[in-house]
């Protein structure tokens, strides 16, 4: 089983590859999809392209992605919903399933603290997948949301659900209207 999770964001938004195989995680790829600082609509635009992109590349079976929380600020609270729609909008064009889950769960099952720090999350990430370094802060998160999303009970069900597209075969297949 092949999980992509997705830390979004306006300008950087995170993501993390793992494979599951029984009740082993192996570290695939990470990084982040980064905007210039062009119009809204165009940032939106790198954020999909990131997305579907990482989805040919590596055929996840899985997606999972951070809920945003109320911020104090509702201008960034908006944009960061945006950045996030056009994260999902990726995923769902590869027609991956997709869990969300929230910082707090994902702190939760990595940390197993909800109010942990970055430095915590990066240095648990790097213990659980075998890492020799710390991994940056957003590729961190994608990461934890994937982890999260590997032992969580979601995954089962969202699997049942969606077992008839979920094959390697189907990746290409499902991406063909992007990829030419």
């Amino acid at each position: 089983m092949r999980i992509i999770g997705i830390d979004p964001g306006l300008r950087i938004t995170g993501f993390g590859i793992i494979d599951k195989h029984k009740d082993i995680l192996t570290y695939v790829t990470s990084g982040v999809i980064r905007t210039t600082n062009a119009d809204l609509p165009s940032r939106l635009g790198t954020i999909f392209d990131g997305v579907v992109t990482l989805i040919h590349e590596h055929c996840p079976d899985q997606a999972a992605i951070e809920k945003i929380f109320v911020n104090v600020n509702p201008q960034s609270t908006l944009l960061l919903g945006q950045a996030r729609g056009a994260a999902i909008c990726g995923l769902v064009a590869g027609r991956m399933p997709i869990a969300e889950y929230t910082a707090l769960q994902l702190k939760q099952a990595v940390v197993g603290y909800g109010r942990a720090t970055k430095d915590q999350v990066q240095k648990m990430v790097a213990r659980l997948l075998n890492l020799i370094g710390l991994p940056g802060t957003d590729a961190a998160d994608a990461l934890g949301i994937a982890i999260c999303h590997a032992h969580s009970g979601k995954l089962i069900n969202t699997l049942s659900a969606f077992s008839s597209i979920l094959t390697k075969k189907s990746c290409r297949i499902r991406l063909g209207r992007f990829i030419e």
